[in-house]
């Protein structure tokens, strides 16, 4: 069985850095190659320094497109909402942030968020990791995780509110360019010791395709905090 690529980092200002530095270089080369980039972005609180940082990596953000790896069906000024967190903290002003529109409920607006996305192949992904193993809104034993005819699944059953959301599928971040999963914190420990054994719908992330998957983890995630 083939082990993710695990990259350590000291602390989560680091890990922010490294990741920041990889998705702008995914960036510049995907728009250099193919004429745009799309790339998917996760929500919650781990991610957000790595945003800050990312707008000034790669300019304007023309020929950009952002998408949500996930979304909580809320009005798009909810401060749950993953779309206002992004527009709030990539500071990117001519990329194309592709929305969700949570009022629908969670299966309108999946399958309108699966009309929008088509079949573009994401150039990256970054995802992050709940204590529980959750990435993305792909829960723990949950239907999604063996669902493989849509690429953008409802959720109305989340073990953390708000219940519906909405998320990409597992093939669906599977088949980006480019998979990273920021992960930091102690509290994180567990579950990304989870994710990096047998593959189990116990632990989701560790279901994602393990040979094209970069783990980046600072030291207390990894357990080795002094």
């Amino acid at each position: 069985m083939s082990a993710p690529t695990v990259t350590e980092q000291a602390d989560g200002e680091a890990a922010a850095h490294y990741c920041a530095s990889q998705l702008a270089e995914t960036v510049r080369e995907a728009i250099e190659q193919r004429g745009a980039a799309h790339v998917a972005l996760s929500g919650g609180n781990t991610p957000k320094r790595t945003y800050e940082l990312l707008g000034g990596l790669i300019g304007s953000g023309e020929n950009v497109h952002l998408w949500l790896a996930d979304e909580r069906c809320v009005p798009l000024d909810d401060p749950e909402s993953n779309a206002k967190l992004i527009a709030e903290t990539v500071d990117l002003p001519e990329a194309t942030l592709h929305t969700v529109d949570g009022t629908l409920g969670p299966d309108e607006a999946a399958a309108a968020y699966a009309q929008e996305l088509g079949d573009v192949v994401l150039d990256a992904v970054l995802l992050g990791l709940g204590p529980d193993g959750h990435t993305a809104s792909l829960f723990p034993g949950h239907a999604t995780l063996e669902e493989h005819a849509r690429r953008v699944l409802p959720e109305s059953d989340s073990p953390k509110p708000p219940p519906d959301r909405v998320t990409m599928s597992l093939d669906t971040l599977g088949s980006a360019r480019s998979l990273v999963l920021l992960v930091t914190g102690a509290d994180k420990a567990d579950a990304l010791a989870r994710t990096l054994g047998e593959p189990s719908l116990e632990a989701p992330a560790s279901l994602l395709p393990r040979e094209r998957l970069e783990v980046v983890a600072d030291r207390a995630a990894l357990g080795e905090d002094d």
